[in-house]
């Protein structure tokens, strides 16, 4: 008997230590203390212009018989082809976040610099902390609700950064090169759980 009883000790301080142990790794995982911690950041967003279409050519300046091109000298018609330089960042791309895992407000911007760069924007963002969340574009549609949790995983994304925090300000530069035509949207996606956050479908300026 007191050999039954010193094998089932050691067989509860054993599973005793694993479960210790397996919970150890489990909360340095999933960390699931972050859903009750928020991170607040507040980057100077730069002051942006949006982009305007170039104005459409009045019928009566494009018709045959207007002689106004044939009076001009080769100096008026260059300095008429040129555009005006950017004298400051313009927007380029905007969209509104919806919520999928977690409940998601804020708009995401993309804006080009004078120099050709372009950086992200994610204005007045609220959603939740969590671990391992990152900035993607995503190649994917966003698709409201729990239908859209797991979208983004299935089409091409290019991983921006992780995230700064979950509430306020936030600017993040874009790889140089990008091409901003292959992104559909932006997600905040936890690469712990391969679920999506939030997202914002993102229109042409």
């Amino acid at each position: 008997m007191p050999r039954f009883f010193s094998l089932h000790k050691r067989l509860t301080v054993s599973l005793a230590v694993i479960l210790l142990a397996v919970t150890g790794v489990g909360l340095a995982i999933f960390k699931p203390w972050l859903l009750f911690i928020d991170e607040t950041v507040n980057d100077e967003i730069p002051t942006f212009s949006t982009a305007a279409a170039p104005p459409a050519q009045s019928s009566a300046s494009a018709g045959p018989e207007s002689t106004a091109g044939a009076t001009e000298g080769p100096a008026q018609q260059e300095t008429a082809q040129q555009e005006p330089a950017q004298q400051g960042p313009v927007q380029v791309a905007s969209g509104s976040f919806v919520s999928h895992e977690h409940s998601t407000t804020g708009t995401a911007r993309i804006l080009r610099n004078p120099d050709g760069s372009h950086q992200l924007v994610l204005e007045n963002l609220a959603t939740s902390n969590g671990p391992d969340v990152r900035v993607w574009l995503s190649a994917g549609p966003v698709i409201e609700g729990k239908a859209g949790w797991f979208t983004a995983g299935d089409y091409k994304h290019l991983d921006v950064a992780p995230i700064k925090g979950n509430l306020g300000n936030q600017v993040y530069n874009l790889p140089a090169g990008t091409d901003l035509s292959e992104w559909k949207s932006v997600v905040l996606w936890c690469d712990d759980f391969n679920v999506s956050f939030g997202a914002a479908e993102l229109s042409a300026s």
